[in-house]
């Protein structure tokens, strides 16, 4: 296998794990508001999973730019837009990791609308993070 099929294949198997993981932070939010409302012990399980899936968000993000590193000998070249965008998923990934382990310590003690707020909020962050990457790869 050549050089660049070798990093085209380490950005691809990279950008799977990276796209499965931001289709379970949606899909997670949106389960906990609407298949599972009402049902504590199963949010719970989901906050969770989101908790562990927005670090693995965060893991794959950083694999991108070390894999660049490691064959190209440079970080990923981006600005402008690109950079914004980045630094929005960085945003979202970090307020939402925080965020569902709150949620994992405490939800027993808040309110329903407290909740209600919070899976709306990971809804949001996870909605904000994949649009966000579509500007990330477009413009850099």
């Amino acid at each position: 296998m050549q050089s660049t099929d070798a990093q085209n294949l380490t950005y691809a198997l990279i950008q799977v794990i990276h796209n499965f993981g931001a289709v379970t932070v949606v899909g997670t939010a949106a389960s906990a508001l609407w298949l599972v409302r009402g049902n504590a012990a199963v949010q719970h399980r989901l906050a969770l999973l989101t908790a562990m899936v927005w670090a693995v968000q965060a893991a794959t993000g950083a694999l991108f730019g070390v894999s660049t590193f490691y064959y190209e000998g440079h970080l990923p070249d981006i600005h402008g837009i690109a950079v914004d965008a980045l630094l929005i998923k960085i945003g979202c990934a970090s307020t939402g990791f925080v965020l569902a382990v709150a949620y994992v310590k405490w939800n027993s003690e808040w309110a329903v609308t407290k909740q209600l707020l919070a899976w709306r909020a990971s809804l949001t962050l996870g909605a904000i993070a994949l649009s966000s990457a579509a500007f990330l790869r477009w413009f850099s």
